[in-house]
């Protein structure tokens, strides 16, 4: 399954952020793939894209993060998987 994260980073806790991740990593547990992120100008979003077996690996993922970044989670399905999808219905 494919997640859309967006997280949300306060006001000054995107050098946190990024001191964590060059320190630490990812920390994300066996079976969470990171597929791709985008972050906004002001360091205020990183837009996420994440896929899992189950949504238990991203709640243990977030877990680590949560001190500093408030999380949205989406789960989402690709272009194609959505075109195929509602197809019959077209």
């Amino acid at each position: 399954m494919l997640y859309m994260v967006i997280e949300h980073y306060g006001p000054g806790v995107a050098p946190q952020v990024y001191r964590r991740f060059r320190d630490r990593g990812r920390l994300a547990p066996e079976g969470l793939r990171y597929v791709n992120s985008w972050v906004d100008l002001e360091y205020q979003r990183c837009f996420q894209v994440m896929e899992a077996p189950d949504e238990a690996l991203l709640r243990e993922w977030i877990a680590q993060w949560d001190d500093l970044v408030r999380f949205e989670v989406v789960p989402v399905r690709t272009s194609a998987e959505a075109a195929a999808a509602i197809a019959p219905q077209l």
